[in-house]
């Protein structure tokens, strides 16, 4: 029975490129009283940055901050570390455990680390993934992007994106990096950075648990209007339009396919297509969001996915505009929209409505 109610504790990913500020902008998310209760497992051993906040060791490896917060440098495997914490809340050795946010290395991918929280059963069962957080430096966007692929992953995987050292950019600076960004995860909400704020908003409804009833937020999360309208701009003037500024190798390969479904689908059939396309391409898969109109249910399924990883589906309690069609945006590497069309047509049991009447 798929239910909106979920009690295990959030997981946030915060990650970025080397030297974007993510270490920054933890310091200001620890800051914020809406963060108390919430542990921190840095996966990067060496320069963490929070020397200023330590004030009380816990155990060798967990630290408690002057904030409330819990940090843990990573040393091992994240799930014996995530075990480690729930384990001490359970004996009340943790006073709170309402939030956990894990900091990646500047060159992780975060496809290994939402693996691990979606195949554990343990962890499964006591975490669940709520979101990506990724920073962004708006001085060396191109550059990153151009040059590296983890930056490239990092930014498509993403829910959330902020956009950091804005104080030290112009204004047409930030619109360039802001456009590259939209081109590459037109799905991802966009923040800009202030020094020593934390962004509001932030970390609401990632998973789309509280937007039940909500249009508006439905439409934010789902990101496609933002993804028809990067298809336009792709399809007339390439991936970057007038933005670019450095040759690129990666990031050219990345595009948005908005895929509807006129007629609701049997689950089994959704889920057929779904599995057949992340073991044949799943490494192309770089993300997937959506609305899923399912027979003999009243209101949509909420699914998400990263590569190979589907996250547990749920269901809003009612739609949330006069919409009813199944809406999938797909975020993919070298991989065309009729590869995702053969595999709903052959598998799922029916077809995308055309793209010149979907939108």
């Amino acid at each position: 029975m798929v239910t909106t109610e979920d009690r295990r504790i959030p997981v946030t990913l915060l990650t970025g490129f080397l030297g974007s500020g993510k270490t920054s902008l933890l310091n200001t998310m620890l800051r914020d009283a809406s963060m108390r209760g919430c542990a921190v497992l840095i996966n990067e051993v060496g320069a963490v940055g929070l020397d200023h906040l330590l004030v009380e060791e816990v155990s060798e490896e967990i630290t408690l901050l002057e904030s409330g917060c819990l940090c843990c440098a990573v040393r091992g495997d994240l799930t014996r570390s995530l075990r480690e914490l729930f384990m001490r809340r359970l004996r009340r050795e943790i006073d709170a455990l309402d939030r956990v946010v894990i900091e990646t290395t500047g060159l992780a991918d975060p496809a290994p680390v939402i693996h691990t929280l979606m195949r554990d059963f343990f962890i499964a069962e006591r975490f669940r993934l709520e979101g990506v957080v990724c920073t962004v430096d708006v001085r060396n966007v191109h550059w990153q992007l151009s040059q590296h692929e983890e930056a490239i992953k990092q930014l498509a995987m993403a829910d959330r994106v902020v956009l950091t050292k804005c104080d030290l950019a112009d204004s047409l600076m930030i619109a360039e990096a802001e456009e590259r960004v939209s081109t590459l995860n037109p799905v991802a909400a966009c923040w800009q950075s202030e020094p020593g704020k934390m962004p509001a908003g932030l970390l609401e409804g990632m998973s789309l648990y509280s937007a039940a009833g909500k249009p508006e937020a439905v439409e934010r999360w789902l990101g496609e209007a933002a993804s028809r309208e990067q298809q336009r701009l792709q399809q007339k003037q390439g991936v970057f339009g007038h933005a670019q500024t450095v040759p690129n190798i990666h990031d050219e390969r990345i595009t948005t396919h908005v895929l509807r479904f006129s007629q609701p689908f049997a689950w089994a059939n959704f889920s057929r297509a779904i599995e057949m396309l992340q073991s044949m391409v799943g490494e192309r898969l770089l993300r997937i969001k959506g609305l899923v109109a399912v027979q003999g249910e009243d209101a949509p399924r909420v699914f998400h996915a990263v590569q190979h990883e589907s996250y547990p589906e749920t269901s809003l309690a009612a739609w949330p505009d006069a919409d009813r069609d199944t809406r999938l945006v797909f975020i993919v590497c070298d991989l065309p929209r009729k590869s995702l069309e053969v595999a709903f047509s052959g598998f799922g049991g029916q077809a995308p409505l055309p793209e010149s009447s979907a939108g």
